[in-house]
């Protein structure tokens, strides 16, 4: 932590309030990859007296990257780096595509993959009659090895054919661009819930931890909906973001 020291500097007369100082140049830190993931750091009491914080500043502070994501306190082990949360900008794009680009080594495992009568929700946004077969694919995404995203896709049954293979190994909407689908536009919306035990279990989190939710529906070109989505993400390890312009 030495080194850190040297990097992180507080400045008493700004109106910053110094938790958030000291955190702001942490998460740079971390995110910079001068502290990379599993880096061990000092306790609070040690780190507070080499930063020159007092001890509830400092653990406002840590407090604060833990919420984040950027930390965890584990028993018998202390407060550690963990992985970088994956950040996705809040646009029309496949998640897999988004990890591919990021260089994450996206991983897909195939819950399950079958045809099912639609119920009364899936088949209004889909556009199909209450009962039609429709196509039901549950995956679970992992980034760099890590759980990441619990998926349930509902799509047209007599449109598309796929195979688990296929999907394991190649995302989504790369699937259906090779079969002469493509995607045009996409309402969705995202919001927030507690996990239920299966969800946790699956993306390795604690029962009751807050997942971040998205439910998509995609049209091709002429405005047929194609995919009727509803996604859960770790909120520990991922964020939406958007970019606004002033009018």
């Amino acid at each position: 932590m030495e080194q850190v020291a040297k990097l992180i500097r507080i400045d008493r007369s700004s109106p910053v309030p110094l938790y958030f100082q000291f955190a702001q140049q942490m998460q740079q830190l971390i995110e910079s990859g001068v502290l990379p993931p599993g880096t061990r750091l000092s306790n609070e009491v040690a780190m507070a007296e080499q930063f020159g914080l007092s001890r509830p500043t400092l653990r406002q502070a840590m407090q604060h990257l833990v919420n984040k994501g950027l930390l965890a306190r584990k028993r018998g082990v202390g407060t550690q780096v963990v992985t970088n949360r994956i950040r996705r900008q809040i646009e029309f794009s496949s998640l897999f595509d988004d990890l591919q680009r990021d260089d994450r080594h996206p991983h897909t495992e195939v819950l399950s993959l079958e045809s099912r009568p639609a119920e009364t929700g899936v088949a209004a946004a889909l556009r199909v009659d209450e009962g039609a077969d429709v196509l039901v694919i549950e995956r679970l995404r992992f980034a760099d090895g890590h759980p990441i995203a619990l998926m349930r896709n509902h799509l047209p049954a007599d449109r598309i054919h796929l195979t688990v293979e296929e999907l394991a190994e190649t995302g989504l909407y790369q699937l259906l661009r090779q079969t002469g689908i493509d995607m045009s536009t996409a309402e969705q919306t995202i919001g927030a819930r507690r996990a239920t035990s299966a969800e946790a279990t699956l993306l390795e989190e604690p029962r009751g931890a807050t997942l971040l939710t998205m439910t998509r529906v995609a049209y091709d070109e002429s405005g047929t909906p194609i995919e009727y989505g509803t996604h859960v993400y770790r909120a520990s390890r991922y964020s939406f973001e958007m970019t606004i312009a002033a009018r």
